[in-house]
């Protein structure tokens, strides 16, 4: 049986339509696809994706079916954390083009019918920023050093830094200065790389300036902003020490209460909501905020996705969490019931460019050492994707991940490139397997990605049989299961707005999670062995291949209309 969804017109689908209409903004039910710029699309030859090369393949993500981009960083850089060191918030770094051709890119996407996203990364800048710079240059206690974090060190002749804080990709969180004769000066924090100095928002210029920034975009025409490490920002006064502070480099996730996750953030999310909320009133179209919340609990995170704050943020507790019927009931119940609450709606998600491909996750593989069992990997992710879009929210997408890739484990030493991995002297792989640019064709060259004898990071050879034209051709591929599910989404309104009803409890002794969205039926198996399908139920549409009259087979998931 193929997995190829009905075609929407038929009566069937038509019987899914809820009862009333509804007109929510577009961001609570939108799929977004993520674009890591410079893996991408290479259309300058250069070995590095760019914006050209998003506006090429634009019309790709519009027949793929989403709703809506996210760009990654695309300012002005030296690239120490490949854009995430911002050294001028309204420009555009020329690897990546000019600001002419991302207002091209915004135009098409929205003659296209998508809307734009863009990160903003307002916890730190590069230290090449004017404002650092004029920071370095000036004296302690000085306005220029107010606008960042500058500390006298502790001990003897301040050799020590001002407190135990550990940075996210290793080592202390400071960094020292040299004065201009030569001798020790101050230290500053960074809470990633020592290139990443973190603003001090207790300044209100700072807020004033993301304000401007925030202004410049949205009158280019950007339907919203993806905040990087929005739990971040504000520290505690008189950053003292932590006892969990060693967890931040250890873990890689935000423990210390000193540095993340402060109260005073909350007044910066009203008021970029309070800005965003304006631009809609003046001329009806809606923006949003999503932000990136390190943090796991959801309850934690729909503080931030309160009515006047952001509009989203991603449930990460969900990406985190194994293969497993009882896990993944509980991870969805928390986190639509918190959030919910709110009165907002979850994101979901499944990969980004932070964290190894969902396929190696579920396969039992790992960076930096084995692909683990990769068909079953192929299989359980297929199936996570149905559940997810079957979901009540927003769901985004990261590159790649229509075409079943998974990590790239083996990457040799001397082609990575994440600082995680040099500043932690090799203890933490990085994050360069789920960023290695995209294969478009299969028996090509670089897969079609540049024209450049190598892209940026290497490709592997088995990128060939994930091509996204050799996927185009087959009549059964990971690519043809997502233009299906999104089809779907899109033509089902019960996909998008039907309440979600638990069919079964979670501890059944076959291990299948069970919902329904009106008269949609997910069910995804999640054992090891065949159970029977639903009975006086159509199938829709089921993510494995291998299907067999009255079974549904294991790691699999399938929609059905009852």
């Amino acid at each position: 049986m193929s997995t190829t969804a009905p075609a929407p017109a038929t009566p069937e689908l038509a019987g899914l339509a809820p009862s009333a209409p509804r007109d929510d903004p577009w961001w609570r039910t939108a799929v977004v696809y993520q674009i890591y710029i410079r893996s991408f699309r290479d259309s300058t030859g250069t070995g590095i994706g760019d914006l050209g090369g998003v506006l090429e393949r634009l019309p790709y993500l519009r027949r793929l079916g989403v709703d809506a981009i996210w760009l990654s960083p695309f300012y002005p850089s030296p690239q120490h954390d490949h854009g995430y060191d911002v050294a001028d918030y309204e420009g555009v770094d020329p690897r990546f083009g000019d600001l002419d051709l991302m207002r091209q890119v915004i135009d098409h996407a929205h003659a296209l019918g998508l809307r734009v996203v863009i990160d903003i990364v307002p916890n730190h800048c590069s230290t090449d920023h004017p404002w650092f710079r004029a920071a370095l240059a000036a004296a302690p206690e000085s306005p220029e050093r107010a606008l960042f974090h500058f500390a006298d060190g502790r001990g003897p002749d301040g050799a020590e830094p001002p407190n135990n804080w550990r940075s996210i990709f290793g080592g202390s969180s400071w960094a020292r200065t040299t004065t201009a004769d030569g001798t020790p000066g101050q230290y500053y924090l960074h809470s990633f790389a020592p290139e990443q100095a973190d603003f001090n928002w207790a300044d209100p210029r700072v807020g004033d300036y993301f304000e401007s920034i925030l202004r410049f975009w949205l009158d280019l025409g950007v339907d919203g902003f993806r905040i990087d490490v929005a739990h971040g920002l504000h520290k505690q006064p008189g950053l003292p020490d932590d006892p969990q502070a060693a967890l931040d480099e250890t873990t890689g996730d935000p423990v210390n209460s000193a540095a993340w996750n402060r109260p005073e953030v909350h007044d910066v999310w009203r008021r970029w909501r309070a800005l965003t909320d304006a631009y809609e009133e003046r001329d009806g179209r809606a923006r949003v905020l999503v932000g990136e919340i390190g943090v796991l609990d959801p309850r934690q995170v729909a503080l931030y996705q309160r009515p006047d704050e952001l509009h989203q943020s991603f449930l990460f507790e969900f990406l985190r969490t194994d293969w497993d019927a009882t896990a993944f009931h509980d991870v969805i119940r928390r986190g639509v019931n918190a959030v919910t609450a709110s009165g907002s709606a979850v994101s979901w998600v499944l990969n980004n460019h932070d964290m190894p491909r969902v396929v190696t996750r579920y396969a039992g593989g790992e960076p930096g050492g084995g692909p683990g069992d990769v068909a079953l990997g192929e299989r359980r992710a297929r199936a996570a994707l149905l559940m997810m879009l079957a979901l009540p929210g927003s769901v985004y997408l990261y590159q790649g991940e229509e075409l079943g890739l998974a990590e790239v484990v083996d990457l040799p030493v001397s082609a990575l490139q994440d600082p995680m991995y040099h500043r932690s002297d090799g203890a933490r792989r990085g994050r360069d397997g789920c960023r290695v640019p995209l294969p478009w064709q299969a028996d090509t060259p670089s897969y079609g990605f540049t024209s450049a004898s190598a892209a940026w990071l290497p490709q592997p050879r088995w990128f060939s049989a994930y091509g996204a034209d050799e996927q185009q051709r087959r009549g059964e591929s990971t690519l043809h299961l997502y233009r299906a599910a999104l089809a779907l989404r899109s033509a089902v309104p019960d996909l998008r707005h039907g309440e979600l009803v638990w069919h079964r409890p979670p501890d059944s002794p076959d291990g299948v999670v069970s919902f329904r969205r009106g008269r949609l039926l997910c069910t995804v198996n999640c054992g090891p062995a065949p159970v029977p399908a639903p009975e006086t139920a159509a199938l829709l549409l089921s993510s494995a291949e291998d299907l067999e009259e009255g079974k549904q087979p294991p790691h699999s998931a399938a929609w059905w209309l009852v």
